[in-house]
């Protein structure tokens, strides 16, 4: 199946076509770190992890040969992310990796400060200095584990503090091995590097603030307007029990909207509510096949993409990452007090819409419209009538419940 990546905005020096430099791709990293900058231990661990995950991708490898169909693609992915890592140590340290990068050539101690560091070296030129005669894959992953066991002993023995040499020393020792274990790899560093901006971007946006979000992949004003998400609307959502039974009916425009729910399960969790995670997923990634059937929006002038993207397949995909999300969910008190989710799960909810064009969103706009979807939920079902308004706006990426009665429409904010 194919993959289209998600759509994500780069800071300009790493945005272009050209070799990434050294400098350019730490100042990037470091946009996307997101732990305590006074200390060092815990991007050490992550290191420390990271190069455990590279290792576990080779020995896959070799227990499952031609198999291991996703090889390629992941093992650019972990050695992205050990250079990440690795450059993120060195920032918490206060240390300049071209400043490390220049001392990757074995020219011996003499050589040590002789030549002018070029501070504009870029991961291609430093690939030229890997090893002449590159050894088995499995000696480079025997001595990085080795380089990175000495970096956590040496934080745990207190060895590192205010030490920035001893820092630089073990850093420069898994710099120089990771490069020659990407050339024997068959790896290209400016790949990795580049990939894993693009990984990281897509998980934490440029500007958290205002991120910029992605034109769809065939914007609703190309469409008629019967084939368009109506840009802000309402809908009334109320919990009813008849004859002992529990169910909820949704309103739109004072016509019923869909089947009525109920939970389709016999220990009962409040999924029949779970529409407005459909909702939310249109907010922020105008993109929704259950709400255009709802809707009936379908986007019938483009026969391609009513029977492929709004078809019966993608709306069982959708209503798949709803009941999986919402799994997850329950066992996390449905994400209350959680400002982000593990970047795991947006992974797989990902892996879930490959091939699709669901697949262009980034990571940072799926985990909004769950835990949007998940306010509004709790909103809802903590609510004294277990009912009121939903109100989205797909221009201003909002959506909020607004308690109330059927026969008073909450007024445009």
């Amino acid at each position: 199946m194919s993959k289209r990546k998600p759509i994500v905005v780069l800071p300009p020096e790493v945005a272009t076509d050209a070799p990434i430099t050294v400098a350019s791709y730490q100042r990037a990293a470091a946009r996307t770190d997101r732990m305590d900058r006074s200390e060092i231990g815990t991007p050490i661990l992550g290191l420390f992890g990271e190069i455990g995950s590279l290792l576990a991708t080779l020995k896959k490898k070799r227990r499952e040969g031609e198999a291991y169909a996703t090889y390629n693609e992941t093992i650019v992915e972990e050695l992205g992310d050990v250079l990440w890592y690795l450059n993120t140590v060195a920032s918490h340290a206060h240390l300049d990796m071209v400043d490390l990068a220049h001392h990757v050539p074995h020219d011996g101690l003499a050589s040590w400060s002789e030549a002018t560091i070029n501070k504009d070296i870029t991961f291609v030129a430093l690939e030229a200095h890997a090893d002449k005669a590159p050894r088995d894959i499995t000696e480079y992953a025997s001595e990085l584990a080795g380089c990175a066991g000495e970096l956590v002993e040496a934080n745990r023995t207190r060895k590192l503090d205010g030490n920035r040499d001893a820092v630089s020393g073990r850093l420069l020792g898994i710099l120089r091995c990771l490069v020659s274990m990407a050339q024997s790899a068959g790896v290209a560093l400016d790949v990795a590097a580049r990939e894993n901006l693009h990984k990281t971007f897509s998980r934490w946006p440029l500007d958290p603030e205002n991120p910029t979000y992605p034109t769809a992949l065939v914007p609703d004003e190309e469409l008629p307007p019967n084939e368009r998400f109506p840009r802000r609307f309402e809908m009334f959502i109320k919990e009813h029990t008849v004859a002992g039974k529990t169910y909820v009916l949704q309103k739109r425009n004072d016509v019923i909207i869909g089947d009525r729910l109920t939970d389709n399960k016999a220990k009962k969790d409040d999924y029949r509510f779970h529409d407005v995670f459909h909702v939310a997923y249109a907010v922020h990634l105008e993109w929704s096949p259950v709400l255009r059937a709802l809707f009936k929006i379908k986007r019938k002038s483009r026969p391609e993409l009513d029977e492929n993207e709004d078809g019966a397949r993608a709306i069982l995909i959708e209503e798949g990452i709803a009941t999986f999300v919402f799994g997850r969910a329950l066992e996390r008190n449905l994400f209350e007090g959680l400002d982000h989710l593990d970047y795991d799960l947006l992974k797989l909810v990902q892996e879930l819409v490959r091939g699709f064009e669901a697949e262009r969103f980034a990571a940072w706009q799926w985990e909004r419209a769950i835990l949007d979807g998940f306010k509004v939920f709790r909103a809802i079902t903590r609510s004294k009538d277990r009912g009121g308004w939903v109100v989205a706006d797909l221009d201003k990426h909002s959506f909020e419940f607004v308690p109330g009665i059927e026969d008073e429409r909450p007024l445009p904010r």
